[in-house]
């Protein structure tokens, strides 16, 4: 088992603030520090970037711009929005069997430009679903909110649901973003300006939708005995998972229902004899308020079709029985893609969420996703060795 020992963070704006490789840097340096441990320290050094991003935009040079001596690990990890778990469990992995002892692991953007600081700007994009060359693009459908809107009228239709439905969600979201300095939107809304918030691809408004953001989040993962004597309070990393969904001939499949996260999860309860009932906190990938409502059914947190009725009576809100994007999540605190519901959860685990601080934090339950449920990665933390 090894353990997250440090958290850093560069600068994060919805300007341009510097190049992904630039930010990159200034948070591996602060994640270094935030452990006191030195950069020299290091021998391992994974990078995660977003696959609309140009090749090498985050290099593995790195290491020369961090001036690192010799490495025992390194790559670049691409499971789209599931590499920063990936990677850590590549990290955890390498260093339990001695491959390495101090691995940094690293994800940057910077999507927004001068003229693009919308969402919209940066990931408008095709997404193919069909399979069939351009006739995605050539139909309309472009970018990811065109993709999983798709999927989430799908659920909608399924369960009987009014198109409001996922409304609650981005509310809890925010209501946990009021109390997160580093969240981007901390106004506090209700339904009704859900309601209001224009459509982007229905169901979605634009209060369903990642908040995208320039900037850098990095972690360091080393030994547990060597985290246990360090400047921070250890994360451990207790078990992981991947489940990436075969498609077979799509004969009576539900792709839009099925994001690998029934399969993950029974790896995390194998691996940990645990089970739904023992996640006290969720810090789910939620690109679109869609995903984590299926997750928290995927994942046997509340039963199948009931996810939207769970979070509408509180239970994932401030005060709830089951946290979950205790930071906002991607929708109010800041789209980092998989590295932000990682971070918040060793935010939470070490007890320094301030006034967000959640007492429900010994089993933390965290994913990511990648491509319209196409890819999946999962992991249990908590802050005790021994869950």
């Amino acid at each position: 088992m090894a353990a997250i020992a440090g958290l850093g963070f560069s600068a994060i704006s919805r300007r341009e603030i510097g190049t992904p490789r630039d930010l990159a840097i200034d948070a591996i340096i602060a994640s270094v520090a935030d452990c006191g441990l030195k950069l020299t320290d290091l021998d391992g050094l994974l990078v995660t970037c977003t696959p609309a991003a140009p090749p090498n935009t985050v290099p593995l040079r790195l290491s020369d711009d961090l001036g690192l001596g010799d490495l025992t690990l390194t790559g670049n990890i691409q499971v789209e929005g599931a590499s920063v778990v990936a990677a850590l469990q590549h990290a955890s992995l390498c260093i339990r069997h001695g491959m390495a002892k101090v691995v940094a692991c690293v994800f940057a953007d910077a999507p927004l430009r001068p003229g693009q600081e919308r969402g919209s700007a940066a990931y408008n994009r095709a997404m193919p679903l069909s399979g069939l060359g351009l006739w995605d693009a050539e139909h309309g459908l472009f970018g990811a909110a065109g993709a999983y809107a798709l999927a989430a009228s799908r659920y909608l239709h399924v369960h009987s649901l009014p198109d409001d439905a996922f409304g609650p969600y981005a509310v809890a979201c925010r209501r946990w973003a009021a109390d997160n300095p580093q969240a981007m939107l901390r106004t506090p809304i209700d339904l009704a300006d859900y309601r209001d918030s224009p459509l982007v691809a229905a169901p979605f408004r634009v209060l369903d939708c990642a908040y995208p953001v320039n900037g850098a989040i990095a972690i360091v993962v080393t030994g547990c005995d060597r985290a246990a004597g360090l400047l921070r309070p250890p994360v451990y990393l207790h078990a992981f998972a991947q489940c990436h969904p075969g498609s077979g001939n799509m004969s009576g499949l539900e792709p839009e229902l099925d994001s690998g996260a029934r399969v993950a999860a029974q790896g995390l309860w194998r691996a940990t004899g645990l089970g739904p009932a023992q996640v006290e906190m969720a810090q789910f990938y939620d690109p679109f308020s869609y995903v984590p409502l299926l997750a928290l059914e995927e994942y046997g947190l509340c039963p199948p079709g009931e996810a939207t009725r769970f979070v509408a009576d509180g239970h994932t809100a401030p005060g709830g029985t089951l946290p979950v994007n205790t930071g906002g999540g991607h929708l109010s605190g800041f789209y980092l893609q998989g590295m932000t519901p990682v971070a918040e959860a060793v935010i939470q685990a070490r007890g320094h969420g301030g006034a967000r601080q959640s007492a429900r934090n010994n089993v933390i339950l965290v994913t990511g996703a990648g491509g319209r449920l196409d890819y999946h990665a999962s992991m249990l933390v908590s802050p005790h060795a021994e869950i």
